[in-house]
């Protein structure tokens, strides 16, 4: 068998584990892996062969950490998009000291109000969740 035959079929195999683990590190590998079939393609020497591999590979996963780690973590209490309570409405008909008691999906939700509102009778949009208690602002 070829050396690029097998360079492929390795990242194929690296692909395939990609696929059940979902990491995407693996895919840059996989990348590496090919690069070493083109070098054996190209007719280069085995220990070429093993550096395109291991240069571009490495070069791919480095790139790949280097963007993930800019990208700040989402605040999940507040994001919408992890956590469906935040952005719906309830009702708070009686504040004690900045924090009420009210109903919602069918329990007792503890509230208390997010900086810079106002504790008045009324509907608030859940700006945040931190654990069993919704931060509620107008």
């Amino acid at each position: 068998m070829a050396d690029w035959i097998t360079w492929c079929i390795a990242a194929g195999a690296a692909v395939i584990v990609e696929l059940l683990t979902g990491t995407f590190y693996l895919l840059m590998i996989a990348l590496g892996l090919l690069a070493g079939a083109l070098a054996a393609w190209l007719g280069m020497a085995a220990l070429a062969q093993a550096a395109a591999s291991a240069v571009v590979g490495g070069a791919a996963t480095w790139l790949l950490y280097r963007r993930r780690a800019r990208r700040p973590a989402p605040d999940v209490a507040r994001d919408p998009n992890v956590n469906m309570d935040v952005g719906q409405t309830v009702t708070v008909q009686k504040w004690h000291e900045g924090r009420a008691r009210v109903q919602y999906r069918g329990a007792l939700w503890d509230v208390e109000l997010a900086p810079g509102a106002a504790p008045h009778p009324g509907e608030y949009r859940i700006a945040e969740v931190r654990g069993s208690r919704l931060i509620v602002g107008e």
